[in-house]
């Protein structure tokens, strides 16, 4: 939980160091007056396209809202258009963010002192903080050469369940991962749904980079889910607005409601949710529901220069590796198929914190350890680096930084 901490502390004293580190969006296209022009076209959806009238518009982003959220229409249109997820619109909670979304599924599957959490590790540091709010235990699963090993899930069903445990769900990112950067080939994707109805277990798929996951897209995997085994965890930071801090859960399942009938999942969320935020900003929701109408329910739409920006960073960030990592160095990377990050692996170098701390402060580059994604000990020779920050002139000189701090480590 200090991993966070950590990285702002450290861009914070070093301010003018080229940072790989943040995950954080480009902030090339944003425009404050496009906050104004959703918050309008969204009430004017209200009043065109609901029916409402001034007073019910003006309460309805006013007020205390609906606890499940009042955009949950136009999310579920969206998925349909981008992601060919279709879904009733009840089935899907609006949340403060993809982190409460988690933790509120994981409170949710924790019903006893033998549930646990498996991850396919290295996994998101957001996900391990919440499983630990919940006082879920999170067990690691190998991540493989494509993304998640499926013997080595089956192995750590097996030996959780011979200790008298109960897994509940499996938690990954299919496209390109944070912090790995990798995707789940189609075929892996169908077999995964396939071992997941076989163990009877649901898979958390967090897929907020999907839009950013190249030009040969894949299905996410709710939208190949027959059988209601992923709960489909989704955010609006990297894609819409991070400031607006709305996220959502499609939950779709089916659970008892204690009276012999069943309800949905989304409605048990939808509970917890009112003991703990009560409901997410209406206001919020209003600027990321007009930012939907404006173009037509499609994020994808909204996003071809960003992800154009992407691409291009990621390409130089390759090429500039390249250069200055030859094979004799023995120091290696991935080659992700789009999103954010890559991983760099330093085989005869120690990566921690204390070698971040003499590269910001020596060298005036900041990167991320892997170690801080690893539930159980690992990542020790590896590092993270992020392109969304980045012009190609501090790509360059952050690239200079690391070669000298990789291939000339003086303590």
């Amino acid at each position: 939980m200090t991993s966070m901490n950590l990285l702002n502390e450290i861009s914070i004293r070093y301010p003018d160091a080229v940072s790989f580190a943040a995950g954080r969006p480009a902030e090339d296209f944003w425009d404050l007056d496009a906050v104004h022009r959703h918050l309008d076209r969204y009430v004017e959806h209200l009043r065109t396209e609901r029916g409402l009238s001034a007073a019910a518009a003006r309460r309805q982003i006013l007020q205390y809202g609906r606890t499940k959220g009042i955009i949950h229409d136009l999310i579920a249109t969206h998925l349909a258009v981008d992601e060919s997820i279709r879904v009733p619109a009840e089935s899907i909670v609006v949340t403060v963010g993809c982190q409460e979304a988690m933790f509120l599924v994981l409170r949710a599957l924790r019903r006893g002192p033998e549930d646990v959490l498996l991850a396919v590790s290295p996994t998101y540091v957001g996900l391990t903080g919440a499983a630990l709010l919940a006082d879920l235990p999170v067990h690691p699963v190998a991540d493989g050469p494509d993304g998640v090993d499926l013997a080595d899930l089956r192995r750590r069903l097996t030996a959780a369940r011979a200790e008298g445990l109960r897994p509940r769900a499996l938690y990954l990112v299919p496209d390109v991962a944070n912090p790995s950067g990798a995707s789940l080939p189609l075929e892996l994707r169908r077999d995964l749904l396939a071992l997941a109805a076989e163990e009877d277990i649901l898979i958390l798929e967090d897929n907020p980079y999907c839009v950013f996951a190249g030009e040969d897209r894949l299905p996410s995997l709710k939208a190949l889910d027959t059988a209601r085994r992923v709960v489909h965890l989704g955010s609006f930071a990297k894609t819409a607005l991070p400031g607006a801090r709305v996220g959502y859960v499609v939950a779709d399942q089916l659970v008892s409601d204690g009276a012999g009938g069943t309800r949905l999942l989304a409605d048990l969320l939808a509970m917890i949710k009112s003991m703990t935020t009560v409901n997410t900003s209406p206001i919020a929701q209003a600027v990321i529901g007009g930012a939907l109408l404006e173009h037509g329910h499609s994020l994808r739409a909204a996003n071809t220069a960003t992800a154009a920006l992407y691409r291009r960073n990621l390409a130089l960030l390759l090429d500039g590796l390249a250069r200055r990592f030859p094979p004799s160095t023995g120091i290696t990377w991935n080659t992700p198929r789009g999103g954010f990050f890559l991983v760099l692996t330093v085989p005869h170098l120690r990566i921690d914190d204390a070698l971040l701390e003499r590269s910001a402060s020596r060298h005036g580059v900041i990167w991320t350890p892997m170690s801080h994604f690893y539930p159980a000990p690992g990542g020790t020779h590896q590092l993270r680096l992020s392109v969304t920050q980045l012009t190609p002139a501090t790509l360059e000189r952050g690239l200079d930084a690391l070669a000298t701090l990789l291939t000339h480590p003086t303590p």
